[in-house]
Formats: C-alpha cells, structure tokens, sequence
C-alpha cells in the first residue's frame, strides 16, 4: 500500500505546490481531469483512460504532462 501512496502522491498534491505559476489549490490529479474532461466534450470514458495513464508516470513524466495540459 506505501507504494501505491508514494507512486500517486504527486497527484494529491496541490497544483499551486508544484508549479509556481498556478495559485490553485486543486490536487494535480482533480486539474488534470477537469481539464480533459473540458476538452473531450465530457467524455468520462475518454477521460478515464487518460487518467490511467497518469497513474503509471514517473513523477518526472507526469509533472512534464501536467504542465503540458494546464498551462
């Protein structure tokens, strides 16, 4: 279970505590699908499979994607 906690942690994190150019305080994870599900008409499916994606990134590749989406 730590390594499922460690893995995904980045994405409980607040988007305003990894990037200094977002004042929000909405976990990486919430920004990221809200974002998505913007872009694809509200397609859950759709958005589900790319938050799964997100789930197996490295903190590194995942920062990089999430900046990417939101900025």
């Amino acid at each position: 279970m730590a390594a499922l906690a460690e893995k995904t942690a980045l994405l409980d994190t607040a988007t305003k505590d990894i990037f200094d150019w977002s004042d929000d305080a909405t976990p990486l994870r919430d920004a990221m699908w809200d974002k998505v599900m913007e872009s694809n008409g509200h397609n859950t499916d759709k958005t589900s499979e790319q938050a799964a994606k997100w789930e197996d990134m490295n903190d590194t590749d995942l920062k990089a994607a999430a900046e990417k989406l939101l900025k």
